[in-house]
């Protein structure tokens, strides 16, 4: 260029660039300095980004630790099978494996519940879910009576939407709510707010409070299941944003929801710490219950242990993604206290088990029982009875309780896979060991807590 021309944005798209947040900023640059062509491309190379890396030709090799028993599962099988396939071509993978419960969990090449892949430098939210960190722990409350156990923790445990009251609140420590406000994913008051109120609570859904009786000790044990709650699906939320800012810009072929956040970048690795404080958070609310119902039975813990199942795991620039799946290696657990925990149906003991890495199980088990119908279809295959009929029918013996006062009968045992069936695939497979089983006496759910929601109360009211 012998006269200098005034430069602008549709000149830096016809040399191949996207409108982008730089634009402003070169265009300034590139004009007071009057570059000339050959400088101007010099230094616009800085902002040129690298090729879209594209997904793998194949899927990478996964290993399949089910099968299919009867003819409820051949379908459920092969959708496990074929959303892995188109889920291992994305870029970031390269190893996998499905759990003997796993089941779809929404459109093709979505991770399935009990799926564990192996990404390489990468986080995908998208992965572990909006219900980050699920998880079970137990206590070993000795030669305690379970009924005064399981009583002791209805008074105190709190299911169902958003957070306990004012007034009936436990305590997040301090420590805890000061790194939330060093982290750029948590540092929110609205929501440090919501993980305070969240605090003692165990939502709805598949998660409870289970109380049974060892089969080794004869000692009264009680397990609690749920995740991080509000916090946790905040930070998910905000996850899939910036994985998804990634996504178009370094990998567009990939589904939306297996976006990854590079771990190298600053994002990458305030997600890293951000997902540790959830963990934190959620080991602390487990706790808060186990604690309190200790306190009120005037009792001292005789053992206690406990494992995430819904995580992201590291070992070295290895992410391992579970969704849904049970952590044996020790790396997975830097606080390793004891085995590892598999809860089946609430007629069904909880196994306690352990095990080592292997090739077929990646150093993971099997997180539950998995199920072969969503809970829509399941409750139409039982419209012949009333839900009092199934209720009866399947808890006979048990001593079973809903939070809400509904009973939800798509988490009753027939909800679920069979469970001798995963035990027997376990086994046949060489995932783990069990050590010890939690035989039931009686657990508390949620229950339907649609069914009489505020919003529907309200509307009704209007009516």
């Amino acid at each position: 260029m012998n006269t200098f021309s005034t430069i602008n944005g549709n000149d830096l798209i016809e040399l191949g660039f996207k409108p982008s947040k730089w634009f402003n900023e070169a265009l300034q640059y590139i004009n007071e300095n009057q570059l000339n062509e050959n400088n101007m491309k010099i230094y616009l190379e800085q902002f040129r980004s690298p090729d879209p890396i594209p997904l793998h030709t194949e899927p990478k090799n996964f290993v399949i630790n089910i099968r299919p028993e009867n003819e409820n599962e051949i379908n459920n099988v092969e959708k496990v099978i074929n959303t892995m396939k188109v889920l291992m071509k994305t870029p970031t993978l390269i190893n996998g494996a499905i759990m003997p419960d796993a089941c779809p969990t929404g459109p093709e090449g979505q991770i399935p519940v009990g799926g564990v892949v192996v990404a390489k430098n990468a986080i995908h939210p998208g992965f572990h879910s909006a219900d980050i960190c699920c998880s079970v722990m137990l206590t070993d409350f000795g030669k305690a009576d379970p009924k005064d156990v399981l009583d002791a923790a209805h008074s105190i445990t709190h299911f169902g939407y958003g957070g306990r009251p004012r007034g009936e609140q436990m305590e997040m420590s301090q420590e805890l709510m000061n790194a939330f406000r060093e982290n750029n994913f948590l540092n929110d008051e609205k929501l440090i707010s919501i993980a305070r109120s969240h605090m003692g609570t165990q939502g709805d859904g598949n998660h409870f409070l289970f109380v049974g009786i060892s089969k080794n000790t004869g000692n009264t044990m009680m397990v609690t299941h749920h995740g991080s709650r509000a916090p946790g699906a905040a930070l998910y939320d905000k996850g899939m944003k910036i994985a998804n800012r990634f996504r178009q810009e370094i990998s567009p072929e990939t589904l939306k929801e297996n976006a990854w956040i590079p771990y190298e970048t600053e994002e990458g690795k305030s997600y890293w710490e951000a997902l540790q404080l959830i963990r934190t958070w959620t080991k602390e609310n487990h706790t808060s219950i186990h604690d309190a119902v200790l306190h009120k039975m005037n009792l001292e813990k005789e053992d206690r242990y406990w494992n995430e199942h819904n995580f992201v795991f590291k070992d070295g620039d290895l992410f391992y993604h579970a969704k849904g799946a049970t952590p044996l290696d020790d790396k997975f657990m830097p606080d390793i206290t004891g085995p590892r925990l598999i809860p089946l149906n609430m007629s069904e003991p909880v196994l306690i088990v352990q095990g080592k890495t292997n090739e077929r199980n990646l150093g993971f088990a099997p997180h539950g029982a998995g199920r072969n119908f969503s809970r829509t279809q399941h409750k139409k295959s039982l419209a012949h009875k009333t839900i009092e009929e199934v209720f009866a029918e399947e808890t006979q013996g048990l001593d079973i309780r809903f939070f809400s006062n509904e009973i939800d009968i798509s988490e009753l045992p027939t909800a679920y896979k069979i469970a001798k069936n995963v035990r027997a695939q376990i086994e046949e497979y060489g995932l783990c060991e069990v050590l010890d089983e939690v035989m039931p006496y009686g657990c508390i759910m949620a229950g339907d807590v649609g069914k009489n929601a505020p919003w529907k109360k309200k509307k009704k009211f209007r009516k």
